[in-house]
């Protein structure tokens, strides 16, 4: 994992810093999908440092240039110097977002994720719209069938909701007999919409006779918001959650996280983002040794490897995706496939560490063309594999990679690798 540059502030220096090589620029995810020297790591260094000095206006063609890198990190990978690109372009949406403001579906989105409160009344709406929804959509599939015409696979679009969240189905406290507990950060579609990633992670627990605590007063980890440029959401979640990890005690060995996104926001970002607040970055810097990746943690610090080895083989093919904020930003890549390889084989990929292409709200909702053209080729790979399962331990992939299967018509199924070693446990 690469060093990156403590100042990540002046955008001049960086520019200055960078030589043009052009190494960044066949792995970039952006270019790739549009490719415009404007929208290539050299090219976005390059503006910043002009607009850095007052010779670039942040006007809208400028916003719409910042807003269109999938902050994947690839460039930073293969950067000589580990110029922090994916940094800076997080620092400038912010004074993007103070100059435009931010759209209001994006401001709604924001406010659920400060108050969970809110959330689960609109979770509890979006459950009940759901199932009026699905039976909705099995009427129009009948009709389909009728006529022969293509069936509609919403569920591969769109990930459903539960009737209950993950973190309201359980108590807070779980005693599984061991002498060793830890807390679980299950992140918000892992609470909402993937609820069997945390309820795997429990089984595993329970196998391993360690006791779980559910952190419950959780928020949002914030990184949609600052990869958007809200960083008022940031502040207030940040803090919030700095405090409530603060609080947990010694008896809570680790805090595990089953979501590559939500433990790099929570263990390497919110250093970042805290660097004009030497308080709070240095409260970050000390709850950040507690916080591990679920498969990171379960590898290095459980015998769960040499259980499952003692577990029946499945006959499933597994293709596992590298999440960019697994590998690139925290140097996990290893740790889940030999947990998996131990119940089933696994085939790889072409290229596992290529972005999958989510690229956070924006690429989402205003630029998904790019997103979908980035899944493209990633879908390709998975199919290629002839793999029954991809896995990656990330929810913001699964969305992404589902969505791409969908359109490529790949059958491919969709595992978080923590479901993939509780199946095993099971047998």
């Amino acid at each position: 994992m690469s060093t990156r540059p403590e100042d990540i502030f002046n955008f001049s220096a960086i520019s200055d810093e960078c030589v043009k090589c052009g190494k960044c620029i066949p792995v970039c995810t952006i270019h790739n999908v549009n490719a415009d020297e404007v929208t290539s790591p050299r090219g976005f260094i390059d503006l910043l440092g002009a607009y850095h000095t007052g010779k670039l206006e942040l006007d809208k063609n400028a916003k719409d240039i910042f807003e269109s890198c999938f902050l994947c990190t690839n460039c930073v990978e293969v950067c000589p110097k580990s110029l922090p690109t994916d940094m800076i372009i997080e620092q400038v949406r912010s004074d993007i977002a103070k100059k435009f403001g931010i759209a209001w579906y994006k401001r709604a989105f924001f406010l659920l994720l400060r108050h969970r409160w809110l959330n689960d009344i609109a979770f509890k709406l979006g459950w009940t719209f759901q199932t009026c929804g699905f039976k909705i959509k099995a009427e129009i599939d009948s009709m389909h069938g009728r006529f022969n015409l293509p069936m509609i696979k919403t569920d591969r679009l769109l990930p459903s909701l539960g009737k209950t969240s993950f973190l309201n189905s359980h108590a807070e406290n779980i005693n599984n007999g061991g002498k060793r507990k830890v807390a679980i950060f299950i992140g918000c579609l892992g609470n909402y919409n993937y609820v069997d990633i945390g309820n795997s992670l429990l089984e595993i627990l329970k196998a391993l006779e360690i006791d779980a605590f559910l952190a419950k007063d959780q928020k949002c980890c914030s990184a949609p918001a600052y990869f958007t440029g809200d960083f008022d959401t940031v502040d207030s979640n940040a803090k919030h959650n700095i405090k409530y990890f603060e609080s947990f005690g010694e008896d809570i060995e680790a805090i595990i996280v089953p979501e590559a996104t939500c433990s790099a926001m929570l263990k390497i970002d919110y250093e970042h983002y805290f660097h004009d607040q030497p308080e709070w970055q240095e409260r970050a810097k000390k709850i950040k040794n507690k916080i591990f990746m679920a498969t990171e943690w379960l590898q290095h610090h459980t015998h769960l490897e040499h259980l499952l080895a003692s577990k029946k083989k499945d006959t499933k093919i597994v293709t596992y995706h590298d999440p960019c904020h697994a590998k690139k930003m925290q140097g996990i890549h290893q740790e889940p496939r030999n947990l998996i390889r131990q119940n089933y084989k696994i085939v790889e990929m072409s290229d596992p560490n290529a972005c999958c292409g989510f690229g956070g709200i924006t690429m989402q909702t205003e630029k998904y063309h790019f997103a979908k053209a980035a899944g493209v080729p990633k879908a390709a790979m998975i199919q290629k594999t002839g793999a029954q399962i991809v896995s990656a331990e990330c929810s913001a992939c699964r969305m992404q990679i589902n969505s791409s299967m969908h359109y490529a018509g790949v059958e491919t199924i969709f595992k978080n690798p923590i479901e993939l070693i509780a199946q095993a446990l099971r047998k």
